[in-house]
């Protein structure tokens, strides 16, 4: 599977999807109307098959490729940072709730997702969703690992100075869990936040197969399942697990 990641206006989204040889585009975490933006999350939050995801399957559905963007989730009471996962036909295979909510911008808009593993089958490859902070957490990327991810997929709105993140973290825990990750960021800002780009493509050999700068881009790198197999023959850190020594590290 060739995957992209876009890093760059929402708004070109659609000539991105038309121009590009990928099969799935990742975009950013709340990519369809800004992270920082207070009182109107509320405001401008959708349910998942609302006006908004209409409009990517059918984006998805003209061009032909799959499609896995952030939004705002509106489900009764309750809105929820999500990212939905929709194929080359339009149709919508997943959708994931952020479960670990970042900070006072994160707690003081959205309800905290209370499903941990989110998985669909695309063009033969087991996706994963989670979301920015959510990666943090090698508790939750081990998680997918055992429950079968191949492909992690992490729309992010990270920000300076916290590259860390991007440039260390994400490929160490793809490494550790043995599966491909797609974290993709903004690289603009909104109010007093200065997004910093460093999107990434990591693979579960820790190299980093496709980076961004930070500006905007487009970045594309090859996932297999071949690659992964030989990876895990040769890193066997999920073979090794003694789980019975870690009882009590979650508590």
């Amino acid at each position: 599977m060739r995957v992209a990641i876009h890093q760059g206006a929402f708004a070109d989204l659609p000539e991105v999807l038309a121009r590009t040889d990928a099969e799935l585009v990742v975009t950013a975490e709340m990519a369809t109307t800004g992270y920082h933006i207070g009182a109107r999350t509320h405001e401008l939050a959708e349910p998942a098959d609302g006006p908004t995801a209409r409009r990517m399957s059918a984006l998805a559905g003209e061009t032909g490729v799959a499609l896995a963007y952030g939004y705002p989730e509106s489900d009764g009471e309750h809105v929820f940072n999500s990212v939905q996962l929709v194929d080359a036909t339009g149709r919508r295979l997943a959708n994931y709730r952020k479960t670990h909510l970042f900070g006072d911008l994160d707690k003081a808009w959205f309800t905290p997702g209370g499903e941990a593993v989110v998985q669909a089958d695309l063009g033969g490859v087991r996706i994963g969703l989670l979301i920015c902070y959510d990666v943090e957490f090698p508790e939750l990327v081990r998680a997918h690992a055992l429950a079968g991810t191949e492909l992690l997929v992490v729309p992010t709105a990270l920000m300076s100075p916290y590259e860390l993140v991007a440039d260390t973290l994400v490929p160490a825990r793809a490494y550790e869990s043995q599966l491909f990750v797609a974290y993709a960021n903004r690289c603009d800002t909104e109010r007093e936040l200065t997004y910093c780009g460093r999107s990434c493509v990591a693979a579960p050999t820790g190299e980093v197969l496709a980076r961004a700068g930070s500006g905007p881009e487009l970045v594309h790198a090859d996932v297999t399942r071949e690659a992964l197999a030989a990876s895990r023959l040769e890193n066997t850190h999920l073979a090794d697990r003694r789980p019975e020594l870690y009882r009590g590290t979650t508590a």
